[in-house]
């Protein structure tokens, strides 16, 4: 499939899903992916921490089928191996996983690599190493991530000025806080709870979605 990575890349950010089978319940994390895909989510990462690397490769290959046949990214978080076993469209890392310059050593130009980056300097070394995109934050205080202080409001306008490449905000978003992003240079959101842990996932994505169009033309 050739496109425009760039673009598609910028495009993806908007609402950024992040999985987590904690809030599964009755439903299978498969459901509750298409959920959030019938609901406008532009790009899902799924993230497992306790499944074995079989287990893994064998979900996300169903997964990244899933968010293909919605014409969306998928994301595989750290594990470079399972994006090559499944085909995912790339990668996420973190500061204490693998580098990023590694990464796309590994994957090679046309796969997608994204960096968590907490400071400008960080930003700035991500996107020399080869990085598409920025995670940025915590922006708010957030469970998923306990050790991550928060950015201030000043400190992601400069991350985000400081770097060509589009960042996604992270950490604690939700729908009656998006708003304070405003005005930051962020892409779009990536939610993780505030999807998952929905009564509604389709209704409650649908809505975030809303939130980050304005978002970003704001």
């Amino acid at each position: 499939m050739k496109f425009d990575k760039a673009q598609r890349v910028a495009d993806a950010m908007r609402l950024y899903a992040v999985t987590d089978r904690a809030w599964t319940g009755t439903s299978t994390l498969y459901q509750q992916v298409e959920q959030c895909l019938k609901g406008g989510a532009t790009l899902v990462q799924i993230r497992e921490k306790g499944l074995s690397h079989a287990d893994f490769v064998a979900e996300a290959k169903e997964l990244v089928q899933l968010c293909h046949r919605y014409g969306v990214l998928c994301l595989i978080n750290d594990d470079v191996q399972a994006c090559l076993e499944s085909g995912a469209d790339g990668v996420h890392v973190g500061q204490d996983d693998m580098e990023a310059g590694d990464v796309r050593a590994l994957l090679g130009e046309e796969k997608i690599v994204g960096v968590s980056a907490h400071s400008v300097a960080e930003a700035q070394l991500a996107q020399a190493r080869g990085a598409d995109y920025l995670g940025v934050g915590a922006v708010h205080s957030t469970g998923t991530k306990e050790d991550a202080a928060p950015l201030t409001h000043g400190e992601l306008c400069a991350i985000c000025a400081s770097v060509t490449i589009p960042c996604v905000a992270i950490g604690g978003i939700k729908l009656d806080n998006m708003m304070e992003l405003a005005g930051t240079g962020v892409a779009g959101v990536a939610i993780v709870s505030g999807i998952f842990a929905a009564d509604d996932i389709q209704a409650a994505t649908a809505a975030l979605r809303a939130r980050a169009e304005e978002l970003v033309r704001t």
